[in-house]
């Protein structure tokens, strides 16, 4: 199944979460179209609201030539090279090295990194990162990643408004309906986390490919995986804690592992995305 047809069919999934649990809220066709509607508005939300969400979420400051020349040059250079407008571009005042975009499409896009990926990526290495960000804004992952998270925090606050209905209404809306307490309190436990398994998988699809077009941006692999090992060598020490809903949006996070590790990581493993990029490399090197 491609990257593109599996991301749809995650996005429609969560978005049917979120109006079966409107559903069980509210109740009856009332709760349904109510569902429906919560839906899209929240889509059409992270539409418009995509980049300042994220943007705010982690402080990013913009940033001028004159402010950071090096950083400039580079998302200047690629976005020529890919023939995308230029982003906005965003530095985080943390010691952390981290990065992402945002934005609903190129013509509305950031890239943003941190002040500690600065400090220790050298010029080919950032290259690298900056290109895969690109990647993300072209392929308008950032979008997607946007929508996936405020759907799946929609899901989370419907699920904690009807366990306040369970326990404090006593479960009587409930039973008007003719329904089952049990089955209410399993859509509480499981919905959420549900939401955040099909957000996480969403994100997944996305990354072997902005891999993919970042080395074929810069012509250097390589030097990617270098910087992805890198910064999760650096982000298992010091991790940027946000707002979780919106880690997926990061190049790198440093939860890996066994399957429960990897179910609920937003990224493939740093293993396997550094063996894609190397076989990449290889590929080229045969032309």
């Amino acid at each position: 199944m491609g990257n593109q047809l599996k991301t749809a069919i995650l996005l429609g999934t969560l978005s049917g979460l979120l109006i079966a649990i409107s559903y069980w809220v509210i109740g009856g066709t009332g709760g349904l179209i109510i569902g429906i509607g919560l839906a899209a508005a929240t889509n059409l939300f992270s539409w418009y609201q995509s980049d300042k969400i994220a943007l705010a979420v982690y402080n990013a400051q913009p940033v001028t030539a004159a402010e950071a020349p090096a950083l400039y040059r580079i998302v200047q250079k690629l976005s020529s090279r890919a023939n995308i407008p230029m982003p906005g571009v965003y530095i985080v005042p943390s010691p952390t090295a981290n990065a992402f975009a945002t934005g609903r499409d190129p013509e509305h896009a950031a890239v943003a990194v941190t002040a500690g990926i600065l400090d220790i990526l050298p010029e080919d290495e950032l290259e690298g990162v900056i290109a895969h960000e690109l990647t993300h804004i072209i392929n308008r992952d950032t979008l997607t990643q946007a929508v996936a998270a405020t759907v799946a925090g929609a899901v989370s606050f419907l699920a904690q408004m009807l366990s306040y209905s369970l326990w404090f209404g006593g479960g009587s809306r409930d039973n008007e309906r003719g329904g089952n307490p049990l089955g209410v309190l399993a859509t509480v436990i499981f919905a959420p986390m549900a939401a955040t398994i099909i957000q996480l998988a969403i994100s997944r699809t996305r990354e072997f490919s902005a891999d993919a077009g970042a080395a074929k941006l810069t012509g250097n692999p390589r030097a990617l995986a270098r910087a992805l090992q890198r910064l999760e060598s650096t982000a298992r020490q010091m991790p940027l804690n946000a707002n979780p809903a919106f880690e997926p949006l990061l190049i790198i996070h440093p939860i890996s592992g066994q399957f429960l590790g990897n179910l609920f990581s937003s990224h493939p493993a740093t293993e396997a995305r550094v063996e894609a990029l190397l076989q990449l490399e290889r590929q080229l090197i045969s032309r």
